[in-house]
């Protein structure tokens, strides 16, 4: 479990160095996403993008609804700062490090909620979306994404294999939390939301590219993902080992001069009831 302190130091700040590498692992489930997005958002109004991260969603929410106010938020600073770089020019998109939740109870009523697998990693989901939905106008969307289950994902398979990574439970806060269809869509029942739908997708999940791919993707393993803690506690001898088997696993994925594993996400939809 990756906690609230840890992406406030740490780990967000890995993920803001390797930013780039981690939006090229996620494009394709940003493609999905970014399409249902702009499907539901409405023309005007405040849209709040949860767990903006480097800003990649609140970025094409401004390119499809550009009328909008996007406000992304983010518990890392590190993240933050780097999609203010990134947004520099686009006027109506603003950001903000801190807890979303206040912030959506603070701009509330939002016009609409978005994000990229942010909230996978709410301590408490059903306080949590009750807080979301109590801050959102009625009949606003909610859109996010998040994984399906961990054995349904590729990368997750791979890494866990090689790197000797041991699964944690799914019932707290991390990648595979809001993985079962019926528990989360009774949470965002019992919480407010009505026309609750999610739609199975499986996209790639592009792990290394470039003139050595497998090099490539080991580099990224070792700063982000489930192998990465692993890695870095590990001593020198099985440090090596578990790189070694890392590159075969590599190696036995390269297509197209990229080592590219299959991801498997929800893409949750729902709209705010009448009543919080």
């Amino acid at each position: 479990m990756t906690s609230g302190a840890e992406w406030q130091g740490p780990v967000g700040q890995s993920w803001a160095d390797e930013w780039q590498r981690t939006e090229r692992a996620m494009a394709g489930i940003g493609d999905v996403l970014d399409a249902e997005i702009a499907r539901v958002a409405p023309v005007a109004g405040r849209a709040l993008d949860i767990g903006c991260g480097v800003g990649s969603t609140s970025l094409a929410l401004t390119r499809s609804a550009p009328a909008l106010e996007v406000v992304g938020v983010d518990l890392s600073a590190a993240l933050v700062r780097v999609a203010r770089e990134r947004a520099a020019a686009a006027a109506a998109l603003t950001f903000e490090a801190g807890d979303a939740i206040g912030v959506a109870e603070r701009l509330a009523p939002n016009d609409l909620i978005v994000s990229r697998h942010g909230v996978m990693f709410f301590d408490d989901p059903a306080g949590a979306f009750a807080r979301l939905r109590a801050a959102a106008r009625p009949g606003a969307p909610l859109v996010f994404s998040c994984f399906r289950r961990r054995e349904e994902n590729e990368w997750a398979r791979v890494l866990d294999a090689a790197a000797g990574v041991v699964p944690l439970e799914a019932s707290g806060p991390g990648p595979f939390s809001l993985a079962d269809h019926t528990a989360t869509t009774d949470v965002l029942s019992h919480a407010g939301w009505s026309d609750v739908t999610a739609v199975p997708h499986d996209v790639g999940y592009v792990l290394g590219d470039g003139s050595e791919p497998v090099e490539e993707a080991l580099a990224f393993t070792r700063r982000i993902g489930p192998a990465a803690r692993v890695i870095a506690e590990a001593g020198a001898a099985d440090r090596s080992r578990i790189e070694d088997r890392l590159r075969a696993a590599f190696a036995s994925r390269v297509t197209g001069g990229r080592v590219s594993l299959s991801a498997s996400v929800w893409i949750w939809t729902a709209r705010a009831g009448d009543a919080p």
